[in-house]
C-alpha cells in the first residue's frame, strides 16, 4: 500500500513557461534521507479525475541540505498534456502535495567491483532536466570536501534552458581559485539549435550533449580537451541522464570504445556507465 506524506510547495521559480524549479518542505518531520542521484515520487490531487496522480522526479538538491527538496521539472504538453505536470505548473506557493520517500540506484559508488577505492574521474552527461541528479551530486561532493574530479556536461535546445548555469559556473570558478587538489570541478554546456534567433548570443559548444564525446580525424574529443587527456575505462566513469535518445546517443560513442553499462556488466561485475532514462 502506498503511504503518502504531506508537504508544502514553498518556492516556485519559473525558468520559462514550461520549465521550473520547485521546492517542497515536508509538513511533519525533517527532509527525508536520500543519496545524490536518487528520485522522489510526488503527487497532487487532479480534480477532473478526483484522484491523486503521482510521478517520480530526480532530486536536484543535495542530501546535506535539510531545508527542502528541490526538483527541476519540465511541463509535459505533447503529445498530450501531462496530468501531474499540468497541475504542478498551475500550482502556487503554499499549495499542498504528497510525497513518497526517495529511492533509486543512480548513485555514486566509492568502490570498484574488486573492492578497491574508485578514484576515477566522474563525467556526467545530462540532457534537459536530466541535469537534476548531477546538480545534487556536484553540491554533495562539494559539501563533503571531496577531491575526486567531476565534470558536468549539459545539453539544451535554448540558452534559457541551461538551468543551474550560475551555480555550476560558480563551482568551477571556485575550483580554479582554490586549486584542483582541493576541489576539482568543470562544467560545460551545449546548445542543439544554434541557428535559431533566440540562441544568437551563444558562442560555446553546439549539438546534443553527446557531441562532447565525438572526436574528428583522430583529434581529441571536446571532453578530452576539457580534461587534458585521453578518456579511457581506467580513468573515467560516466553517468548519463535524459531521454532514451540521449542514452543511445552517448552509447554510440562509448560502446565502441569498450565502455559497458551497469545493466550489462562484465562477468567480473565491472562497468563504467550508469544511466537513467525518463522516456
Amino acid at each position: 500500500m502506498v503511504v503518502d506524506n504531506k508537504a508544502t510547495l514553498t518556492y516556485i521559480q519559473v525558468q520559462k513557461e514550461d520549465l521550473a524549479i520547485f521546492r517542497i518542505v515536508p509538513a511533519d518531520g525533517p527532509v527525508p534521507e536520500y543519496k545524490a542521484g536518487q528520485f522522489i515520487t510526488i503527487g497532487m490531487h487532479v480534480p477532473s479525475e478526483n484522484k491523486v496522480i503521482r510521478r517520480a522526479y530526480s532530486i536536484a538538491s543535495n542530501p546535506e541540505n535539510k531545508k527542502y527538496v528541490e526538483l527541476y521539472v519540465r511541463w509535459v504538453r505533447k503529445p498530450l498534456p501531462g496530468r501531474l505536470t499540468t497541475q504542478l505548473f498551475g500550482a502556487k506557493e503554499g499549495d499542498e502535495i504528497v510525497w513518497i520517500k526517495p529511492t533509486g540506484a543512480f548513485v555514486l559508488d566509492d568502490k570498484k567491483s574488486d573492492g578497491t577505492e574508485d578514484d576515477r574521474r566522474i563525467v556526467c552527461l545530462g540532457g534537459g532536466t536530466g541535469l537534476a541528479p548531477f546538480v545534487s551530486l556536484a553540491q554533495s561532493l562539494h559539501a563533503s570536501g571531496s577531491k575526486r574530479e567531476l565534470v558536468v556536461l549539459h545539453g539544451a535546445s535554448y540558452v534559457d534552458e541551461l538551468g543551474y548555469k550560475e551555480l555550476l559556473v560558480d563551482l568551477e570558478n571556485e575550483s580554479l581559485d582554490r586549486g584542483k587538489d582541493k576541489w576539482n570541478f568543470r562544467y560545460r554546456a551545449t546548445i542543439s539549435r544554434p541557428q535559431e534567433w533566440f540562441n544568437r548570443s551563444w558562442s560555446g559548444q553546439v549539438g546534443r550533449v553527446e557531441t562532447f564525446l565525438r572526436s574528428k580525424d583522430g583529434e581529441q574529443s571536446p571532453l578530452e580537451k576539457v580534461v587534458g587527456e585521453k578518456i579511457t575505462k581506467e580513468n573515467t566513469v560516466f553517468f548519463i541522464c535524459g531521454w532514451q535518445g540521449t542514452i543511445d546517443g552517448c552509447m554510440d560513442y562509448l560502446g565502441p570504445k569498450g565502455f559497458v553499462t551497469e545493466r550489462n556488466k562484465r562477468p567480473d561485475k565491472s562497468f563504467e556507465i550508469k544511466y537513467e532514462s525518463y522516456g
